[in-house]
C-alpha cells in the first residue's frame, strides 16, 4: 500500500467520525426578577426545547438598580426553573450570584437505553441422576465417566 492511499483512507475515516459527532452548545436564557408568569412559562418551554436538543442551558437572572436588594427573588425563580425541567435535566451548577447576574447551568439527563430490566439470575440446580434401568447393573468405571 502506498502512502497516498493510506493518507486518503485516514482522511476518509476522520470525515466519517466527524459526521457522527454532536457538539454540545451552551444556550442562554435571560430574565429579570419581575418576570410575569406567562413569560416565565415561555422561557421554561424554550429551555426544555434546548435540553431535548442535547444542549446545555445557562439560565441567568439580571438585577438592575434596586433589584439587587432582593436577590432571593432570583434564587426562587431559578429553583422553580430547575424543578420544572427536572424530568429531562440535571442541575450542573447551582444558582450563584456573580456581580449583577445570578446564573445556573442545566444539562440533559443521560439517555437510558430502551432495554428491558434484567431478570435476577437464579442459580441452576443440578439435575438428579437417573437410576439405572431395571435388570442392568452399573459398573463403577462407567458411572464415573
Amino acid at each position: 500500500m502506498d502512502y497516498g492511499k493510506f493518507r486518503f483512507e485516514q482522511v476518509k475515516k476522520e470525515k466519517e467520525a466527524k459526521k457522527n459527532q454532536h457538539v454540545i452548545e451552551i444556550k442562554e436564557i435571560r430574565m429579570g426578577p419581575g418576570i410575569g408568569e406567562n413569560d416565565f412559562n415561555t422561557k421554561v418551554k424554550s429551555g426544555l426545547k434546548f435540553i431535548q436538543d442535547g444542549d446545555r442551558v445557562k439560565v441567568t437572572v439580571r438585577f438592575r438598580g434596586r433589584e439587587m436588594a432582593h436577590t432571593e427573588i432570583g434564587n426562587v425563580l431559578l429553583k422553580d426553573f430547575a424543578e420544572r425541567c427536572a424530568e429531562v435535566a440535571n442541575v450542573d451548577k447551582a444558582a450563584k450570584l456573580e456581580g449583577r447576574n445570578m446564573t445556573m447551568f442545566l444539562s440533559p439527563k443521560p439517555a437510558k437505553d430502551a432495554k428491558k430490566p434484567a431478570k435476577p439470575k437464579q442459580p441452576k440446580q443440578p439435575k438428579p441422576e437417573q437410576p439405572a434401568p431395571v435388570g442392568q447393573e452399573v459398573k463403577p468405571e462407567e458411572a464415573e465417566a
